[in-house]
């Protein structure tokens, strides 16, 4: 498989070849950890089927992953010591990496999860310092050093007093690797690795994890924030809502489902993010009734793979791939006025009606072929279309959930226009682009390389 790199504009992820990478991820954390080598093959083929095109999953796992063997009976370590890693154990993930790399699909490894390398939550369960951390990374560097690998540091825990192992285990990384693949960082809830990491040298991607605790959550505000950032660096949310995982892990407060991973998904991505990931609240665990359940999964990850997010997800990819990739920038400065259609209340747990606009072009410039807008809500608002220098546009509707794109028609450039109804349903996106421009119906074809 071809190596990725940073684009040129270091925004976002591309092929060594030059052709845009979106990363599309699914969570995955106990992949290594819990399925024999069969389950794995069908979830990754699943998955590759439905275009994802990264898994996130973690070497030393969360889930007793120091104590409980794998699928075969083996532990990852021997007596617990990172420096002396069980080679049955990684024969392993061996192959499930190359069962991956088959369907063209990156593993987004992390190498431990967060709370064997920090003790913030009162778990007693760190086993790195620097020395070993080093060690450690750089003996998963050598191992995979030619397969499609994205680093991620972190695992759902901050790094605050602990970055110089963090630090440490990304350069054994480099080391073992020899620069050859990117890496990311995902932290605790609510937070950035921008927060510790955006000035390391080592760190490629900034990933923040909006969460889990609310409906609504506000990551294009975390995003935006990563986005304005010097000097600029690929974001995206790494950990959004889960489908079928309680609001608030409070199975009282309802679940997450496809509307609210649809909405994470769009918000991120027309805020500038360079990709996005997808997970459900029993397929991360790779949860059967046979195994302890966390956070009250609803049923089995076999029986959860084709919830309806897990489709959603490849129409945001190839709406995105179908206009001009390397030169999007979100731009809410075309919104200039809005109104809900009908009008309504906002949710006291979110802004349910944000609408989020991206455009291709140069900042502060009118040099726009198209502009899209997503909109949760049933709304109208008056957007600047004298972004796009043509005289004539061509809108179209497209729908998040079928990836069907419907045409509006095509009209003069008035330099502002009033979006017309929405149709019925929930959340929609407007796609404007110049007429001049001949571009496909918004989800087809690959316009993606320029």
């Amino acid at each position: 498989m071809p190596r990725l790199r940073i684009s040129d504009n270091r925004r976002f992820l591309a092929y060594e070849d030059g052709r845009p990478f979106f990363y599309l991820a699914d969570t995955a954390w106990e992949l290594f950890h819990r399925c024999n080598r069969e389950e794995a093959a069908r979830y990754l083929a699943n998955r590759a089927a439905k275009g994802f095109t990264v898994i996130q999953a973690v070497v030393l796992a969360e889930l007793d992953g120091l104590t409980e063997p794998n699928a075969y009976g083996h532990l990852p370590l021997i007596d617990r010591d990172p420096t002396r890693p069980n080679e049955a154990y990684f024969e392993h993930i061996d192959a499930i990496v190359e069962r991956a790399e088959s369907l063209g699909l990156f593993i987004g490894m992390l190498p431990t999860w967060g709370k064997y390398v920090t003790d913030v939550w009162g778990e007693h369960q760190v086993i790195f310092e620097k020395e070993s951390a080093r060690w450690f990374g750089e003996y998963l560097g050598q191992r995979y050093r030619d397969k499609p690998i994205i680093w991620i540091l972190g695992g759902d825990r901050p790094a605050d007093g602990r970055l110089h192992v963090y630090r440490a285990m990304a350069e054994g990384l480099r080391a073992g690797d020899g620069g050859e693949h990117l890496i990311g960082y995902h932290p605790q809830g609510q937070r950035s690795s921008s927060i510790w990491a955006h000035h390391e040298p080592w760190l490629d991607i900034n990933m923040c994890q909006s969460g889990h605790l609310r409906r609504s959550n506000e990551n294009w505000a975390m995003i935006a924030a990563d986005y304005a950032l010097e000097p600029p660096k690929p974001c995206l949310d790494a950990e959004p809502c889960y489908e079928g995982i309680p609001v608030g892990f409070n199975p009282g407060n309802g679940y997450f489902g496809d509307y609210d991973v649809r909405k994470a998904a769009y918000w991120a991505v027309f805020s500038g993010a360079a990709g996005h990931t997808y997970g459900c609240g029993s397929v991360w665990q790779m949860y059967t009734p046979n195994r302890r359940p966390t956070l009250h999964p609803i049923q089995p990850w076999y029986e959860s793979l084709d919830l309806p997010g897990a489709f959603d997800m490849r129409h945001l990819k190839a709406l995105m791939l179908s206009r001009p990739y390397f030169t999007r920038l979100p731009d809410q400065s075309l919104i200039l006025s809005n109104r809900l259609d009908p009008p309504g209340k906002l949710s006291p747990c979110g802004s349910d009606d944000y609408v989020a606009v991206t455009r291709d072009g140069a900042p502060g410039a009118r040099d726009a072929t198209y502009l899209m807008a997503y909109f949760p809500l049933l709304r109208s608002i008056d957007l600047d279309t004298s972004v796009i220098a043509s005289d004539r546009l061509r809108a179209w509707w497209y729908d998040p959930r079928e990836g069907v794109a419907t045409l509006i028609g095509e009209m003069p450039n008035p330099g502002h226009w009033e979006t017309p109804r929405l149709p019925s349903g929930p959340d929609w996106v407007l796609v404007v682009d110049d007429a001049t421009c001949g571009y496909p119906p918004p989800g087809q074809g690959n316009a993606g390389g320029s």
